[in-house]
């Protein structure tokens, strides 16, 4: 249960937007924790700001503390979550807060962990402390989509990324598509992975195009996301360069019972995580079955980056969450060109709803479409 918040200031809305780009710089980096930023404010001044940088390391809560020092006594903290009351692998930060003496809580949105709903603000206002719920709500519950998801099911957000033309084609009648998208696209796309758990693909991407599917950011320091590769019969080349170690990502071969054992301890000496899993009714690996292996491997995020193929299936169980669709000003034409979505397609356009728009902008010369699954699992 929340405290019903005052009406928003555009002072508590600045200091809330602060905390949520802390919060960001944690992406990709906290799972299955929440990224979380906090801004300590003391008559209108910040006097301490923190984020949560990974699973065992302070909470933003208590970075920023520590940096207010003596500061924190009688100022107001702007959080981007409920602050928690547990004791996981560190203390509660509703108790470090009122600790502290901090006037006033001030947070984005409840935290759907049942460990903390409603007991963090309790907590914080049984010692005392004045509690303001919903500040920037709505950008919050966008930020925290995947984690939302994750807690309420297990499951991870899976976000389909493709690079199409005008005329909604991936690849030339001779399967060339290097490079459809533009170099700002190209580059939003490695930003997408330094902020996601992992990036998926199929065994048909690997053989075709043997990608690194590292992130290559030049201007910060990006970390590689686990590449998951599903492969049924196990066919990745021991010598494919999703298998380097140096990237320090980390690579699971998603393989089918019944793939080869050689082949399957083959990829394993070569540095792969394999995992066996189901068969679904067309004899492909169960992506189903591979998105619970992911969420109970800690996994909140997937950035989906496969072929045609890859994304029909993920579309057909319900697997996808959100689609990235950069459209480029170009029409490759031709009935033999490779189209989005593989597969048949629906009987009926009605067949194809089920879809949301959400922001729409350029990239470069490119157009960049979000669109979220109305009903998500």
């Amino acid at each position: 249960m929340s405290v019903s918040p005052r009406p928003d200031s555009s002072t508590h809305a600045s200091f809330m937007v602060r905390a949520l780009e802390l919060a960001a710089l944690g992406l990709g980096r906290c799972s299955p924790n929440p990224p979380v930023g906090a801004v300590m404010v003391r008559d209108g001044q910040v006097v301490g700001e923190g984020f949560h940088r990974g699973p065992g390391t302070e909470h933003a809560e208590i970075v920023a503390l520590r940096r207010a020092g003596p500061a924190a006594a009688g100022a107001d903290v702007y959080i981007t979550l409920e602050p928690c009351c547990h004791w996981g692998r560190t203390p509660g930060c509703s108790q470090a807060l009122a600790a502290a003496g901090v006037r006033r809580i001030l947070y984005a949105m409840d935290d759907p962990d049942p460990r903390i709903c409603g007991r963090g603000t309790n907590t914080a206002l049984a010692a005392g402390v004045e509690v303001l719920g919903g500040v920037l709500r709505e950008q919050a519950e966008r930020f925290y989509a995947a984690y939302i998801k994750h807690r309420r099911t297990g499951l991870p957000l899976v976000s389909a990324k493709m690079a199409v033309s005008l005329d909604g084609k991936v690849a030339t009648r001779t399967g060339k598509s290097r490079w459809i998208s533009g170099e700002q696209s190209r580059d939003l796309v490695h930003h997408w992975r330094d902020q996601s758990d992992a990036v998926m693909v199929g065994v048909g991407t690997v053989l075709a195009d043997d990608p690194q599917l590292t992130c290559r950011l030049r201007d910060c320091f990006p970390r590689n996301p686990l590449r998951v590769i599903v492969d049924t019969h196990a066919r990745t080349p021991v010598t494919a360069r999703v298998l380097d170690k140096s990237s320090g990502g980390g690579c699971v071969i998603a393989a089918g019972e019944g793939a080869p054992t050689e082949r399957l301890e083959a990829l394993s000496r070569a540095g792969a995580e394999v995992w066996t899993l189901p068969l679904n009714v067309e004899g492909r690996v169960d992506l189903t079955a591979l998105a619970k292996a992911l969420g109970c491997s800690g996994i909140v995020s997937v950035l989906l980056e496969g072929g045609p193929g890859l994304l029909a299936s993920a579309l057909s169980v319900g697997l996808v969450d959100r689609l990235l669709v950069f459209y480029a000003p170009k029409v490759l034409g031709g009935a033999d060109s490779r189209s989005m979505v593989a597969g048949s397609g629906v009987d009926d356009p009605s067949e194809g709803g089920g879809w949301r728009l959400g922001e729409v902008r350029r990239i470069g010369e490119d157009l960049l479409v979000e669109a979220w699954r109305c009903s998500p699992a």
